[in-house]
């Protein structure tokens, strides 16, 4: 359903930490940055309409917002667990260990965290 997401940060090189870490976790490539911009993930064109891309750029501290949230889709449990622990080690905040979440379905394994800049993330996996 989602093409491409835009999400906005107030430190461009701690974002950069944050989430080239995360995404290394969850086997998404960096595909691009500046001093105002960073890229991950793939745009999608007329070959390829399945792939998602983040951009993340440089503004204000985004304003709270609790139920607010991207998740990340994740190939295995292992990369959940590892996108939470890099997330950690590189600035994030933990918003929820990684675990089931059978609220949702029976399978759903999911992980959360605050990026640096107050963005709740996630990273979930629908498998066993």
């Amino acid at each position: 359903m989602i093409d491409h997401v835009s999400i906005t940060v107030s430190d461009i090189a701690i974002a950069a930490r944050f989430y080239d870490a995360v995404m290394a976790a969850l086997g998404v490539p960096a595909v691009g940055r500046d001093e105002h911009w960073l890229g991950y993930g793939l745009r999608a064109d007329s070959a390829s309409p399945e792939r998602s891309y983040l951009s993340i750029r440089l503004g204000p501290v985004p304003e709270a917002a609790t139920g607010r949230h991207w998740c990340f889709k994740a190939p295995d449990r292992a990369a959940v667990d590892g996108f939470w622990r890099a997330g950690l080690a590189a600035g994030g905040e933990d918003d929820g260990a990684p675990g089931l979440r059978s609220q949702y379905h029976p399978q759903y394994y999911a992980a959360f965290l605050r990026d640096p800049a107050g963005n709740r993330v996630e990273a979930a996996h629908h498998g066993q």
